[in-house]
């Protein structure tokens, strides 16, 4: 997978989570006091939730790994030659490089090319609603 910033905030997640697993399990071996089991269950509940925030951010990065770029279609006719710009993406599914057409560049920008993007992968990998 390519790195994307929802991709770059689920690893920086992962890492809080582990770290206060880590943490968590040293305060459980020492835990003598309440107060110290307290605060190991604390740390326990914040890894939790970061890697169940982890785990929401999957998708996110995975839509938001493709790739975007504008085709150039050279056509002869008798009056001469006329140039058409569409916009086009690709991203992987499974083992294989897809391509889909998206539509006219003189239609759409880039940011709409995009959001279309996001949206035709979701459909094609089977999620729903996963656009934002």
């Amino acid at each position: 997978m390519h790195r994307t910033p929802s991709g770059d905030r689920r690893q920086a997640l992962q890492k809080e989570a582990r770290e206060l697993v880590r943490d968590a399990r040293a305060l459980q071996k020492a835990a003598r006091a309440p107060a110290v089991r307290q605060e190991a269950e604390r740390l326990q509940g914040e890894a939790e939730a970061a890697l169940a925030e982890a785990g929401a951010l999957k998708l996110q990065a995975r839509l938001e790994d493709l790739t975007i770029w504008e085709m150039k279609k050279v056509k002869q006719s008798r009056k001469g030659f006329k140039i058409y710009t569409y916009w086009m993406a690709s991203w992987r599914e499974g083992g294989k490089t897809r391509n889909v057409h998206l539509g006219s560049a003189r239609k759409m920008d880039a940011t709409q090319a995009r959001q279309k993007a996001r949206e035709r992968k979701a459909e094609a990998l089977g999620y729903r609603g996963a656009e934002d």
